[in-house]
């Protein structure tokens, strides 16, 4: 088996350039042949490792949002699903959604659908992107269910934007108080203490334990950093485990002023990858396994199952919700109210959306109260550690008086 480098025109006139691996030329033009490529120039090339070496590459999740737009939109222009998916890959600016796209368009062009051509990548398209676009070609209805499938990838990506966003200046200045803690115990602190020491008076009881808590770090400052590590170890260790990761998320939702903004931002995903793949056509069981997995949290994961389970012996989808404890009210009552409309996808929708904006308020809330504390505590310390410094300089100034 070899890889050949080939210049090839479509039907429509179009020219493509690419990779194709076969076990001579003949077979690479015979293959290409059957997609409906007509090769213009054709030989065994040695710089197919770069491709493959994208098709293992990363992608975002803004670039794959953009690709689904693009590629919902173009559909939506009336152009062939093939065409629609050559021109999407061909504008995105990300390589390994290029060169991925390109090794999809011929398996499409083979007869593949577009979901499976694209589900061979499971580390780059997730089993939600997969199911909604494979509904969207048996409902017939492709443009819409990927435009949908955008809206909620446009979504994540705004969302997480915001988390980050809103947690950058508490990130800062925790960072900065612990450099100028560690810089002040490592550094400044040491230095003074033979200082100290020479003064042959009794130090202030603030300066005691400044001095003791610098010299017991400085000491031991090898085994405080093993154990640290031995701690994040253990720790990603036990969450690696099913058991563990039930533990932690279960404490996360129990973790006071966290809890209920973690809760709810939860919800708010579940109910957006439910309400989408339900939008597309996927089967309301199916669906449920999915938002489960997608959630993002091993509590609200079992929960899911579990309301799955109850749907497949003839439960309603609400009754099911409210019997777990785990959903918001309002999540279980908007579900009861869309099943009795028969519009349950637009009521996840709407659920999903007055979430976010309690999660937004809640986290700007939060905000506002850790940064001053973090602001007050990085001052107390160093307003102590300036203090403990002081008084034995203005003790032996007293003595020396």
């Amino acid at each position: 088996m070899g890889s050949f480098s080939y210049v090839a025109y479509e039907d429509s006139g179009r020219k493509r350039k690419g990779f194709i691996d076969a076990a001579d030329a003949d077979a690479a033009v015979e293959s290409m042949a059957s997609r409906g490529l007509h090769v213009l120039e054709i030989k065994e090339s040695t710089q197919n490792a770069e491709a493959k070496t994208n098709l293992n590459g990363k992608v975002s999740r803004g670039d794959l949002a953009l690709f689904t737009r693009r590629l919902a939109d173009l559909a939506r222009a009336g152009l062939p699903l093939d065409r629609a998916l050559m021109v999407a890959g061909e504008q995105s600016e990300n390589p390994t959604l290029t060169a991925i796209t390109e090794a999809a368009i011929l398996d499409v062009r083979a007869g593949l659908p577009i979901s499976e051509a694209l589900g061979k990548y499971p580390k780059l398209f997730p089993v939600i992107f997969t199911m909604t676009l494979k509904a969207g070609e048996a409902s017939g209805q492709f443009p819409q269910v990927a435009g949908r499938l955008a809206e909620f990838q446009q979504m994540e990506v705004r969302r997480r934007s915001q988390i980050v966003a809103a947690l950058v200046y508490p990130a800062i200045l925790g960072m900065t108080a612990i450099m100028v803690i560690g810089f002040m115990m490592f550094f400044v602190v040491p230095k003074l203490s033979g200082v100290f020491d020479k003064l042959g008076k009794d130090l202030p009881l603030s300066t005691v334990i400044l001095m003791n808590t610098s010299g017991f770090v400085f000491r031991n400052v090898i085994p405080i950093f093993a154990v640290i590590a031995i701690i994040v170890v253990v720790y990603r260790s036990f969450v690696s485990t099913k058991e563990g990761q039930l533990v932690r998320d279960r404490l996360l939702l129990n973790m006071p002023l966290v809890g209920k903004i973690v809760s709810k931002a939860v919800v708010s995903r579940y109910a957006r990858v439910l309400g989408t793949l339900m939008y597309g056509g996927v089967p309301i069981l199916e669906s449920l396994r999915i938002a489960g997995a997608a959630a993002g949290n091993r509590v609200f994961e079992v929960s899911s199952n579990l309301v799955q389970n109850e749907v497949r012996e003839g439960r309603r989808l609400g009754e099911a919700m409210r019997e777990t404890g785990a959903f918001t009210t309002i999540l279980v009552q908007m579900v009861s109210v869309g099943e009795e409309t028969g519009d349950l996808p637009e009521m996840l929708g709407r659920v999903s959306e007055t979430l976010d904006f309690e999660v937004d308020t809640a986290l700007q809330k939060l905000m506002t109260m850790v940064e001053p504390l973090i602001v007050l505590t990085m001052g107390t310390f160093v307003g102590f550690v300036v203090l403990s410094i002081l008084l034995p300089v203005y003790q032996a100034q007293d003595l020396i008086k």
